[in-house]
């Protein structure tokens, strides 16, 4: 694996030097921000009549939109070049090879797929052949753990999903919120099941619903939220769930739960890269620190983030750039010079939402024909 040279100012880092992009934030006053907002939005009047808390506000949902129409694509292109001299990171237990094997036997049964993803990142958390093995099948996605990101970002993928014709359930698994919508989606999707069957003189039947998606997403959670007890083994990590199982639902719905599924091997290392960052990977197929040096780069340029909210949280003044550098200080102001412990601490605090809501993907730019 590359050795990880220590940042000197925001031109010289290894490997994350000379990323194409600045790592530097541009900073707007008070007044670039509200003039942002458009021409005529505010007279002089207006904002000096306003309190500091508010011109705060407006200041931050202003930099979010001017950086919203440039930056994400940025970010992304600066992640897929930080991730290139690292050592890759791939996960394929045992366990999802026979997973993946026996999920395409089940879906035969299936009337209704429900695919979970995680909401903080939806493109990430999706399976390359999920399309090829559903077919024509009904489909409903969930991006689970909503509440941990922003209006913004709930807004902006579901207007995405809705242009593309797809059934969106938000949902947070732990609460339960959006598991009950999902139990009606689900049977009014697959309500034809029972009428075709009545046409043919049969009896009818609980609709069958599959519930897949990538490990650690929150399916088993989902499930237990909607039957309202611990019927399917969950925990906060990857890997729990190790075979499938099928459970009842009331009396006119079946739930497959099934262990996480990851393609054999990941060629997209930004979206691995993400996937640690969110505890959708097991922890052994990468390098904690590098993978929290390359948070604190991401998060240090997020707009609802930046310098000053990193140094505010851990004490420590901030730098012209984040990584590395932040990192060090920090297992010598807390851990005694461990670093390995200052990542896992990182890590651990944007996992628990201590950061606030933050999504790490916006989605593509859709084509217009």
């Amino acid at each position: 694996m590359a050795s990880l040279a220590y940042p000197v100012n925001c031109q010289s880092w290894a490997p994350f030097a000379a990323a194409p992009y600045s790592q530097c934030s541009h900073k707007f006053s008070v007044h670039d921000a509200l003039t942002l907002l458009g021409p005529n939005a505010l007279g002089s009047r207006i904002i000096s009549s306003l309190s500091q808390k508010q011109k705060s506000s407006m200041y931050g949902f202003a930099t979010e939109k001017l950086w919203e129409e440039t930056d994400w694509e940025k970010l992304d292109a600066d992640l897929h070049y930080w991730t290139r001299q690292l050592r890759p990171v791939q996960w394929y237990p045992g366990h999802i090879a026979k997973t993946e094997k026996e999920l395409k036997e089940q879906l035969k049964l299936m009337d209704v797929v429900i695919e979970v993803r995680d909401a903080r990142i939806p493109m990430s958390t999706s399976h390359p052949q999920m399309d090829l093995w559903l077919g024509n099948r009904r489909r409903i996605l969930v991006l689970n753990r909503e509440d941990m990101i922003s209006t913004a970002d709930r807004n902006a993928w579901a207007t995405f999903f809705a242009r593309q014709g797809v059934k969106v359930v938000f949902s947070n698994g732990q609460l339960g919120m959006g598991t009950m919508k999902l139990g009606r989606l689900a049977k009014s999707l697959a309500s034809n099941v029972n009428v075709k069957r009545r046409a043919k003189g049969l009896l009818p039947r609980p609709v069958r619903a599959g519930i897949v998606g990538y490990p650690n997403v929150g399916k088993s959670s989902l499930i237990n939220r909607l039957l309202k007890r611990r019927m399917c083994p969950a925990a906060p990590r990857p890997g729990v769930t190790r075979e499938l199982k099928w459970v009842r639902f009331g009396n006119d719905l079946e739930l497959l739960d099934s262990p996480g599924i990851l393609p054999m091997r990941l060629t997209d290392q930004a979206a691995a890269i993400k996937l640690a960052i969110c505890d959708d990977i097991g922890d052994r197929s990468y390098d904690v620190t590098d993978v929290a040096t390359i948070l604190l780069q991401m998060l240090a340029k997020l707009p609802i983030i930046g310098p000053e909210v990193l140094s505010k949280r851990y004490g420590i003044d901030a730098d012209a750039c984040f990584g590395r550098i932040f990192l060090d200080k920090l297992s010598l102001q807390l851990f005694n010079g461990d670093v390995g412990q200052a990542s896992f601490r990182v890590l651990s605090d944007f996992r628990k939402g201590k950061f606030g809501w933050i999504s790490l993907e916006r989605p593509p730019k859709q084509v217009v024909n």
